[in-house]
């Protein structure tokens, strides 16, 4: 069944309206994500830069030989790693603590809840 020519006319304004519709809500959407980060005293690009830093660790300790990467966790704040997990070894601790500082964008890192592992079969 064709459509009209008056209803042909109408739908690119129809289309227009409903786009703008989108974004507006999209908007609204942001407004509030932007006040609740705000209210964490923490600002968007400042959680982005954080995740960054996080990921950049991860994937520096997943590609240094000597570092087990599945076993430590890895979470930033306002520039600062936060380390934490076990460790086969204080050399590995100390690696990892190296790898991490060099990251771009770390302020500086804090291990201690990074510990070493008692090595099977001791008591």
């Amino acid at each position: 069944m064709p459509i009209p020519i008056r209803f042909r006319k109408a739908l690119p304004g129809i289309a227009l309206a409903a786009f703008a519709l989108g974004a507006a809500a999209a908007g609204a959407q942001e407004t509030s994500a932007q006040a609740q980060a705000q209210s964490t005293n923490q600002t968007v690009p400042d959680k982005a830069a954080d995740a960054w830093i996080t990921t950049k660790v991860k994937s520096e300790f997943a590609t240094t030989k000597g570092i087990h990467a599945t076993d430590i966790n890895v979470d930033t704040t306002d520039g600062v790693v936060t380390l934490s997990g076990g460790v086969a070894s204080s050399s590995e601790k100390a690696a990892a603590v190296k790898v991490a500082r060099a990251v771009k964008g770390v302020k500086s890192v804090d291990a201690t809840g990074l510990t070493v592992k008692a090595a099977a079969g001791t008591p």
